[in-house]
């Protein structure tokens, strides 16, 4: 699951990660607000005026505006509220921005040259350890630092027995570049990231920038924050995070049925049992010269009305051009999804895609009689090749 950059902001602040005052709102009247309680408590009246999506390169999109006065919070927030904003994460679709985060500036003068940080705590998969990853040339351009020079990309490993250790804090200040009071606000700072990576059950946390400012305070100038979304029965407060505008319409719906739904850009839907399964399935649809249009997984316990919601799921895709059902009888028997099958036709009505069934395992030949006997257009199958060749000859 993910959360806005106002919403990672407050969980960090819990754990005494330092990070600008900020206010989200919603309208214009209250970014207008906003900023001068802002400018009240730090006496500074520039502000940046930030678009809240769950997508990063909002900058380079004309998502991040910097307001020199409460006049131009409320010019910001009239272009940016409501806009359909367009970056590299979004997909040429964009999407529309609802809130704005109005938060004090941190661009300002003093006895030291101000710098971007790059930085994120997430798991290393080979060696199964969490890892902090950190440059000193942050920004919107780290991508092309990785790329360019990957020599300014830095790792540190943390042992689970241990957690963070002090002389790992004290190496990442050090190749950071960081000297006096930057040094040592960094080594307090990065104990309290992990700890607020690791209390949330998230499985991503990345600060870009960590921005040390010109009088050596280390703040979150934007964070992105993913959470484990197995370990959220743990976290109610975070569940009531959640913003479903920002996530596909489809997959909302999947997971009100308890189906296990991604969506994709292919052309044949896929519904299958298991996700090793699933994966096979996606994989013989690629070879048959189909692209997957979808992941979906109706599981161990489905039954007849929950294949026929499958398949309006599926049928909601306009890409779609073919279904291929591919189960097998372990769990979940294949009389019930034979019977969601010929429900969803009754139900749902005429159906235009073909669609492909491949049975196997607990009551298959019964699964095959109710569909034999149900008069609809659907190709069997008994072998997954053959379900392959018969997905090659209805694209044709």
């Amino acid at each position: 699951m993910n959360v806005h950059e106002y919403q990672g902001k407050s969980l960090l602040k819990k754990y005494g990660v330092p990070v600008p005052e900020g206010i989200m709102v919603n309208t214009v009247n209250e970014a207008v607000e906003a900023a001068r309680t802002i400018h009240e408590k730090t006496g500074n009246e520039v502000c940046a005026v930030k678009a809240q999506i769950h997508a990063g390169g909002r900058g380079k999109g004309g998502g991040v505006k910097i307001a020199k006065t409460v006049e131009e919070v409320k010019t910001h927030a009239e272009s940016i509220l409501g806009m359909q904003l367009i970056t590299p994460q979004t997909g040429p679709q964009g999407k529309k921005v609802r809130k704005l985060l109005i938060e004090q500036n941190i661009y300002y003068p003093g006895p030291s040259e101000p710098s971007e940080i790059y930085m994120s705590v997430l798991l290393n998969r080979g060696t199964s350890k969490n890892m902090i990853m950190y440059s000193p040339r942050g920004g919107m351009n780290i991508e092309e630092v990785a790329e360019e020079t990957p020599e300014e990309i830095f790792t540190e490993e943390i042992d689970p027995k241990t957690g963070v250790m002090p002389y790992q804090c004290r190496r990442i200040a050090f190749n950071l570049g960081l000297k006096g009071d930057a040094f040592k606000n960094m080594v307090k700072f990065v104990p309290k990231l992990y700890a607020a990576y690791l209390k949330n059950d998230a499985t991503l946390l990345e600060i870009n920038p960590l921005f040390k400012t010109a009088d050596d305070k280390i703040l979150v100038a934007d964070t992105k924050m993913t959470i484990d979304g197995n370990a959220l029965y743990r976290h109610p407060e975070i569940v009531e995070m959640r913003d479903l505008h920002e996530e596909d319409p489809m997959e909302v719906e999947a997971g009100k049925h308890d189906l296990n739904y991604v969506k994709l850009d292919g052309n044949v839907g896929c519904m299958v049992n298991g996700a090793g399964l699933a994966m096979s399935t996606m994989d013989i649809i690629k070879l048959s010269g189909g692209e997957p249009a979808n992941f979906l997984d109706v599981g161990g316990s489905a039954n007849a009305k929950r294949v026929e919601e499958a398949f309006r799921i599926i049928l909601k895709d306009p890409n779609v051009k073919a279904i291929l059902v591919n189960i097998f009888g372990g769990i979940v028997r294949c009389d019930r999804v034979a019977q969601g099958i010929v429900d969803a036709y009754k139900n749902i009505g005429e159906i235009n895609v073909p669609i492909i069934v491949r049975l196997q395992g607990t009551n298959a030949e019964e699964a095959k009689e109710i569909i034999d006997q149900s008069g609809l257009k659907v190709e069997s199958a008994i072998l997954l090749k053959e379900a392959a060749e018969l997905v090659t000859k209805v694209l044709q």
